[in-house]
């Protein structure tokens, strides 16, 4: 489900109606420009590298410094059952390289990761209302809804060059002025 941008908002962009396009169909191309755009910014994501369960406390050790503070809403994957999925951050234990979560389940010994869990702050809602991540968003997915509905995928510009590569690996450096001060500069390395 799109968190930046609105059905309505991208219809409104687009100059189509309800009934041509309705909400389904356009919140699947919100969704792939935000999983365009989302995981280049920041949003406070750590690798999950250790778990442990102990007295219902879920202990995640992280590979490098996480920023998650206590009562914060954090989405855990990759690291199996019972330790996947949205969680509170307690204050159990918060270092710089572990924090915890409340989960009600048997003890589980400290186990390693691999490949390595991920830990992320829950949803975009850092970047709503953004107006520069909403442009970027929208422009994402205005490229995504005209590569679908051109003909043979083929789209021609104002100079009638056609355009065959919309979606191609230039699609982000379409929208990276607009976000520049939001990009995570850790995502380009490592």
């Amino acid at each position: 489900m799109p968190s930046i941008v609105t059905a309505s908002e991208l219809r409104a962009i687009l100059g189509v109606s309800s009934s041509l396009y309705n909400d389904a169909y356009l919140n699947d191309l919100i969704d792939a420009s935000e999983n365009v755009i989302l995981p280049m910014l920041v949003t406070f994501s750590s690798d999950v590298n250790k778990v442990m369960l102990e007295d219902n406390i879920a202990y995640f050790t992280t590979a490098t410094i996480h920023e998650f503070t206590e009562g914060q809403s954090v989405v855990i994957t990759n690291c199996g059952s019972p330790f996947n999925g949205t969680h509170t951050v307690t204050d159990d234990k918060i270092s710089d390289y572990v924090f915890t979560v409340a989960i009600t389940n048997a003890d589980i010994i400290e186990r390693n990761v691999i490949p390595s869990g991920v830990a992320t702050l829950s949803g975009a809602s850092t970047y709503v209302g953004n107006a520069n991540v909403e442009s970027a968003v929208l422009a994402v997915a205005t490229e995504i809804f005209q590569a679908r509905t051109a003909s043979g995928g083929n789209i021609e510009g104002v100079d009638f060059t056609v355009s065959p590569f919309r979606l191609g690996r230039s699609l982000f450096n379409r929208v990276s002025g607009l976000l520049g001060k939001y990009i995570d500069v850790e995502t380009m390395c490592g």
